[in-house]
């Protein structure tokens, strides 16, 4: 089959503009692992689509994740690990907000407020033992 130049060009260029919704969103992060089980958070329910906001428009992403139990001990670890996965992933033009869906842990309001401090989370990410285990949930 012969392919034309012309019906080939706007895929491989990078300046057509691909609009992102939940779904996106969700596939980027569905497969990152839990740090304390060998399960994918969308395997625990912990991520799920229709917790997930996004305004193309608007350039705003919205996700809202589950902790396993109320009193996990690694809700910070994975609310930074989905927040970086989408830093990387996304175009920079959009705002990410990464927070506990309200009333499934005891702790959601300190977690959340880390979580939307961009030098908190910067100062996090220097941290090359945090940043592995970042890296860890995202990779595998």
């Amino acid at each position: 089959a012969v392919v034309s130049t012309q019906s080939t060009g706007a895929f491989l260029d990078n300046e057509v503009y691909d609009e992102v919704d939940s779904r996106e969103v969700f596939d980027l992060i569905r497969h990152i692992r839990d740090p304390e089980h060998p399960n994918s958070l969308e395997e625990l329910s912990v991520v799920q689509l229709d917790l997930i906001t996004c305004n193309d428009t608007d350039n705003y992403v919205d996700v809202k994740f589950t902790p396993t139990i109320p009193h996990c001990s690694m809700a910070t670890l994975i609310g930074l690990s989905l927040k970086v996965k989408l830093l990387r992933s996304l175009a920079s033009r959009f705002k990410v907000d990464v927070r506990i869906t309200p009333g499934s842990h005891d702790t959601e309001q300190a977690i959340n407020k880390q979580l939307a401090d961009k030098e908190r989370v910067a100062a996090a990410l220097e941290n090359p033992q945090l940043l592995n285990m970042v890296n860890q949930c995202i990779y595998g």
